[in-house]
């Protein structure tokens, strides 16, 4: 019989752990998601892809629903809170138009929507580790352009936030991933366009007469 040196012996409590198999484990977790979906990923795919024994995995993660959702916080975990903070729409749009433009990035939310009904452990993690910061940090925008009149004053952020995020689904379902960054750009702000934006300023006549 042949013995896995990787299953036994166990480490002794508090020995620290090898941050390279940890990373390698959850890189190769994202990267079969992203390339075949949660039903065809599996931990012996998972280290196979990352290198090591299955014995390595399950030390490190129970089953395969804690290692997904621990990959999905990692590949977030570096987002600097002022990489969500925009100092006016625009800005904003430029930035969704960037992300929106990654093909790996785009695959990731899908897959990530497709796995609510059957797993929606994963999709709360991504709002945990990402999607609720940043959902605040676009309603802040939203009421900042409100404020300053870019949007009309009857303008709800909360609604007009919504519009967007089924917007930027849309796109992720019907475009292609090889879609650049200006037509990306070009399709928020013709949706923006929709609701007022950016606000038409008063004309000299109509200011003159509210004074």
């Amino acid at each position: 019989m042949t013995i896995d040196p990787e299953a036994s012996p166990p480490r002794p409590p508090g020995r620290p752990r090898s941050r390279e198999a940890d990373e390698a484990i959850l890189g190769a977790a994202l990267d079969l998601l992203i390339e075949r979906g949660m039903g065809a990923t599996s931990i012996e795919q998972i280290a196979r892809r990352a290198g090591v024994t299955r014995a390595t995995v399950y030390r490190r993660f129970p089953n395969l629903t804690d290692l997904l959702v621990r990959a999905i916080e990692w590949e977030y975990q570096n987002t600097q809170p002022e990489a969500l903070s925009w100092p006016d729409v625009p800005a904003m749009i430029r930035d969704w138009a960037g992300q929106l433009s990654v093909p790996r990035s785009r695959r990731l939310i899908r897959r990530l929507y497709g796995t609510v009904d059957d797993l929606p452990e994963l999709l709360r993690a991504y709002d945990t580790a990402h999607g609720s910061h940043r959902g605040r940090a676009v309603r802040s925008t939203l009421e900042q352009a409100r404020t300053t009149g870019q949007l009309p004053p009857h303008t709800d952020p909360e609604t007009l936030q919504l519009i967007l995020s089924g917007a930027a689904l849309q796109h992720l379902a019907a475009y292609p991933d090889t879609t650049e960054p200006k037509d990306i750009e070009a399709y928020f702000l013709a949706v923006l366009r929709q609701v007022g934006f950016p606000a038409a300023s008063p004309s000299p006549s109509r200011r003159s007469t509210q004074r």
